[in-house]
């Protein structure tokens, strides 16, 4: 086998994309305008727990009056570093955004973005969740798939009580395991350490947070209860510090 059929081999295009949207703080929202013309800007990101995008924006900006008008969008998640810009990975999401009033979009934004909280209230400022349709990688040369929602979207079925618990568990690790959540970054995400926080936790993974600097740590098994969460929190630090 050739070094590129190896390389080819090794290509995880679910994983990357998933990493890609739960780790990108900010990327260009493409919308429709009136006169039918692709309009692009810049915004910030976070996801829902099942990793959908979800978008903060004022009434005064063009991209709103556009979601007015056509809800359909694609947004353009891209990882940067030194060197060409297109060696790195990207992620191209298209779907459908709707407003969305519920607290837990207002409180998962937020926890990526926590200077958003000074303007959010504002009466010209909502939320918007972005059903995904599909989505397109590129994982830089020669690596490109298309992929379908369910590929890039965090199955919910029968976590519902991990759903409810999130919150609560995530207070609680910010508010009393910051050595763990330290040591997940550094030493299972290959991080620089600091007092990391999280985000949100899903059946997938836990996302971790250091000012303008993310991180995300996968779960060795799918996990659907608080009490499975537990443990698996709990290997993963005994896992850390061993390591």
């Amino acid at each position: 086998m050739s070094d590129q059929e190896r390389a080819e081999s090794d290509f995880d295009a679910v994983g990357l994309a998933k990493n890609l949207l739960r780790t990108i703080r900010s990327g260009a929202l493409a919308t429709l305008g009136p006169d039918g013309i692709p309009f692009a800007t810049l915004v910030t990101v976070a996801t829902d727990i099942d990793g959908s995008p979800l978008l903060l924006t004022s009434r005064l900006s063009s991209h709103t009056a556009n979601l007015d008008c056509e809800p359909r969008v694609s947004i353009l998640l891209a990882q940067t570093g030194k060197g060409d810009p297109l060696a790195h990975p990207r992620l191209t999401v298209i779907g459908r955004a709707e407003r969305a009033q519920e607290p837990r979009i207002r409180a998962r934004f937020l926890a990526r973005h926590p200077k958003a909280a000074l303007y959010a209230d504002f009466p010209d400022f909502s939320f918007w969740r972005v059903e995904i349709l599909g989505g397109h990688l590129n994982g830089g040369f020669a690596r490109a798939a298309g992929l379908a929602a369910a590929g890039l979207l965090t199955d919910l079925a029968g976590a519902e009580a991990l759903v409810e618990a999130e919150p609560g568990a995530v207070e609680h690790m910010n508010e009393d395991h910051r050595e763990a959540l330290e040591l997940y970054a550094t030493r299972l995400a290959g991080a620089p350490a600091g007092e990391w926080r999280t985000t949100g936790m899903d059946p997938e993974g836990i996302d971790l947070l250091l000012g303008d600097k993310t991180a995300r740590v996968v779960f060795p098994e799918r996990v659907v209860h608080p009490k499975d969460l537990r443990r698996v929190l709990k290997n993963l630090a005994d896992q850390a510090r061993s390591g």
